[in-house]
């Protein structure tokens, strides 16, 4: 069988009808945290980001994401927000930091994410550590400024993910793990697959997470973010079920992510094939 590399130029289908990307180009910002296809054309190489600056992105993402949707919750004890207001909160949020950082991070602010890009080797594994450690810095960071800010008025144990009855720690396990594996479906169709349109990623994201804690924000507080769990449990002192809100999450992100790198072989697959018949 021929491979691959001496189809691909000979084909005149495609799975997309966006043309071809050059190898420089491929990079998603999902992947390596550099400039977006949409950005190649236009950038100046040598303003790429160091790694310094990715962890210190990655940071202050998570900061803000996890200050302003734990911030929500504990908002919602005192003025009744509801779940829908907390969702828009969430996803809000998370739209606005992969277009705010994104460029330079790869916006992950999720150790799940960055396994499961790891995993698939779309990041290189030399950077997981730093990342995960910067993600939870500032998720602790952003539960302890919370801290400050409430004082006693709202405790910081609300923000803490835990599951409600009558849901037992077998279906909370499920929840996570599917409401993750959704969220990582989204990511890898349109942040690091080269034939998407990558200047909606965000938008879409933040729809996907907005979506899953409508859904799942009352029943186990929707993680899909180890990170977004352990700082809170830090600070409050709280680590009942954490284990479960860390591995659910990795295991959902990790499945999906090698579902659709599957999928994307078997599409090269069916074009291996149409070219030979």
């Amino acid at each position: 069988m021929a491979e691959v590399s001496d189809l691909l130029p000979n084909l005149n289908l495609s799975c997309s009808p966006k043309p071809p990307l050059s190898s420089s180009d491929q990079l998603s910002i999902m992947e390596e945290g550099k400039i977006s296809p949409s950005q190649a054309s236009t950038a100046n190489p040598t303003a790429s980001p160091t790694n310094a600056h990715k962890i210190i992105a990655e940071l202050v993402g998570t900061y803000v994401i996890v200050f302003i949707g734990c911030g929500c919750w504990m908002m919602d004890k005192r003025y009744s927000l509801g779940v829908i207001g907390v969702a828009v909160a969430w996803g809000l949020v998370v739209m606005v930091m992969i277009y705010a950082l994104g460029h330079v991070s790869g916006a992950h602010f999720n150790p799940a994410v960055t396994i499961a890009l790891a995993t698939c080797h779309k990041f290189p594994w030399r950077q997981v550590p730093v990342y995960i450690a910067s993600q939870l810095v500032g998720s602790t960071l952003a539960a302890r400024v919370l801290v400050m800010i409430f004082h006693d008025h709202v405790k910081i144990e609300v923000t803490v993910t835990q599951f409600v009855g009558p849901t037992t720690i077998y279906e909370a396990f499920a929840w996570e793990f599917l409401l993750s594996f959704i969220l990582m479906l989204t990511i890898c169709g349109v942040a690091t697959d080269s034939r998407a349109i990558n200047e909606l990623s965000g938008v879409t994201i933040g729809a996907t997470v907005l979506f899953n804690v409508l859904i799942a924000g009352n029943v186990t507080g929707a993680s899909m973010n180890p990170a977004r769990s352990i700082g809170p449990a830090l600070v409050a002192g709280k680590f009942d079920n954490l284990w479960l809100y860390i591995l659910a999450p990795i295991f959902g992100t990790t499945t999906a992510t090698l579902i659709y790198t599957l999928l994307w072989l078997l599409c090269l697959t069916n074009l291996m094939e149409v070219h030979e018949f």
